[in-house]
């Protein structure tokens, strides 16, 4: 095991992880220059048009030290975003040291924070690495300053680099050797292993990353997952070299993959302990739970044709993403669909776009929504991330929603602007220190509904894209919360329904009011789209009708004809718009849920 070094590379958002992972490959010689593309550890089409790592990897480097040591280096690729946190936890579990990759023009942002704070949970050795020294906005000695100040490491031992040009590659590469150290554990001991990834392969079924503990795993031995209690016979087992590379064993200290006949990625859980069935009941490894989704909306297909369509490909999508939770779900505006959980927002788009891309299916989404807690005079808690559902307001005792602690950074001269659109969302608890001069942390107790929309957005918009954004999950607590019915014509729309503070009830119902009658097509008759809470109507507004002139055919002559045939024209309008139905096209239904500005 001494010449082994598991590791992680860790960073905001854009900082250039996948870009000094693509080097450190490059420079092991591991894929030769004609076959290297950029972010080769990213393969999906999504990860590369947008700059970011969604699924983790793994790759086992060779390199030979200056001193002339050989050393196998695990580099465990964990996925960038605050929604994705719980596997970064489990990734980082199966380390033991990270690079800290801080942007020398950007400095230290909110997510660097929260990594070096989830680095030191695990008690890892953190070896800071000040990344894109090339560019012409590059402040080094800031930087420095900032990594001695916010993060209270020795700016000294920081590694400065350019993923981009290959500068200061060798310095990391030798810094991982000598910072990080050798993975513990015993060969002799009972087998086990954590689980960090699993992924899906449509020829071998699911693949296990994993980081083997304890003992040796080989071909043909009897695995048990312990949160599952399910068996497997292990197929075949090997580390990762880009490709896939087979192995007769794995022991304690490495890193590798195990194939054992395991169906779908949902049958496995990440952070979960592998061990051998022969084995009595051996400790579970630390760190395990449940990943629960935060964040609710409903699908449907656009043409209710292809509802059967949908159904399969979600089948086929839950293979690859565990974390993707769905059940059957109707509207009578939209017709037969499916209600999904994700972990965040950014886990939402992603499945939108690769359900389209992938797919090839055009869905409709309702507005997303979190998960409520309503307490009723009977005493009983029930659950609502559906605004279908929401229990009858004459029995609600108490409403709960889920809070967040907000943390930004950001250039103070932006902080009036900040503070601004938090306290417009509700938050609560502010306060705020400045790291360096210059620069301020701000903290914030916000609801999650009030940011799952488009507050990522605005504090790019207002902080001219300096403003850094990472958040925790809090509790509950209590909120005057009200469901908000949009009625066409009389009739509630129930995919438009929304649960939302009593605060931001109007204005959000008068901002779907406005964005319907835009697109809702004129018909025979005057249509009102109100919005309501209960029975009282709180926003309204009208599409007029169309309308033939009639007193076209009138020239001249008594006032009293015109009015005749305006009469009998009104009338007929009523009557139409008794017994006529109003036609919601698709497209208006889309406008609704893009609507976000205040």
């Amino acid at each position: 095991m001494a010449g082994i070094r598991n590791f992680s590379i860790t960073a905001h958002i854009d900082h250039g992880k996948s870009t000094l992972a693509d080097r450190l490959i490059q420079y092991t010689g591991l894929v030769a220059d004609r076959d290297f593309q950029d972010q080769i550890l990213d393969n999906m089409d999504i990860e590369r048009e947008r700059g970011i790592t969604i699924k983790s990897q793994t790759v086992c480097l060779p390199y030979k030290s200056r001193s002339g040591e050989e050393f196998i280096l695990n580099l465990i690729d964990t996925p960038g975003h605050v929604d994705f946190s719980y596997e970064v936890s489990r990734a980082l579990a199966s380390c033991e040291g990270v690079l800290l990759l801080v942007d020398a023009s950007q400095g230290v942002e909110a997510q660097t924070l929260a990594n070096l704070y989830l680095a030191m949970e695990h008690d890892l050795a953190v070896i800071p690495v000040i990344n894109k020294i090339d560019l012409p906005s590059a402040d080094i000695e800031n930087t420095r300053e900032m990594i001695e100040v916010d993060l209270g490491l020795d700016s000294d031992g920081a590694i400065l680099c350019s993923a981009k040009d290959g500068i200061g590659i060798e310095d990391i590469l030798e810094a991982i050797t000598k910072r990080i150290p050798a993975p513990r554990g015993e060969k002799e001991k009972p087998f086990r292993a954590l689980i960090f990834d699993a992924r899906y392969d449509s020829f071998r079924g699911t693949i296990i990353s994993c980081r083997i503990v304890d003992g040796t795993v080989r071909e043909g031995d009897i695995i048990r997952l312990m949160s599952l209690g399910t068996t497997h016979k292990i197929e075949e087992v090997g580390v990762f070299r880009i490709a896939r590379e087979k192995r007769p064993s794995l022991s304690a200290g490495e890193v590798g993959y195990i194939i054992a006949g395991i169906k779908t990625v949902s049958d496995t859980r990440i952070g979960d302990t592998i061990v051998h069935d022969a084995d009595p009941m051996p400790p579970a490894l630390p760190g395990f739970k449940e990943v629960k989704p935060v964040v609710f909306s409903s699908i449907y297909p656009i043409d209710s044709d292809e509802n059967s369509a949908l159904a399969d490909a979600l089948e086929k999508y839950k293979l690859n993403d565990a974390a993707l939770i769905y059940q059957r779900d109707s509207s009578a505006a939209l017709g037969h669909g499916f209600r999904c959980g994700f972990l965040g927002l950014l886990h939402l788009e992603v499945f939108q776009e690769r359900l389209e891309r992938e797919f090839n299916q055009g869905i409709i989404m309702t507005s997303p929504s979190v998960e409520y807690k309503f307490i009723l005079a009977n005493g009983d808690e029930v659950e609502v991330d559906n605004p279908e559902y929401y229990p009858d307001p004459g029995i609600i005792v108490k409403s709960l929603e889920p809070y967040i602690r907000a943390t930004m950074m950001m250039p103070e001269r932006y902080m009036g602007a900040v503070m601004q659109i938090c306290l417009a969302r509700r938050g609560v608890n502010s306060h705020f220190h400045y790291p360096t001069s210059g620069r301020i942390e701000l903290f914030f107790e916000m609801p999650l509904a009030e940011v799952i929309f488009d507050f990522y957005d605005k504090l790019k918009t207002v902080t001219q894209g300096y403003g850094s954004f990472d958040y925790e999950l809090l509790d509950y607590r209590e909120g005057n919360l009200v469901k908000v019915d949009i009625l066409v014509n009389g009739e509630r729309v129930d995919a438009l329904s929304t649960i939302i503070h009593t605060d931001r009830a109007r204005t959000r119902a008068k901002q779907i009011c406005d964005r319907l009658a835009e697109e809702i097509p004129k018909h025979m008759f005057k249509i009102a789209v109100q919005g309501a809470v209960g029975g009282k109507i709180i926003a309204r507004s009208t599409i007029s009708a169309m309308r033939k002139d009639v007193t076209a055919k009138c020239y001249g002559g008594d006032i009293t004809r015109k009015r005749k045939l305006l009469e009998k024209q009104a009338k007929g309008k009523k009557r139409m718009k008794s017994i006529g139905k109003v036609m919601i096209p698709q497209n208006a239904f889309v406008s609704v849920l893009k609507t976000n500005d205040e």
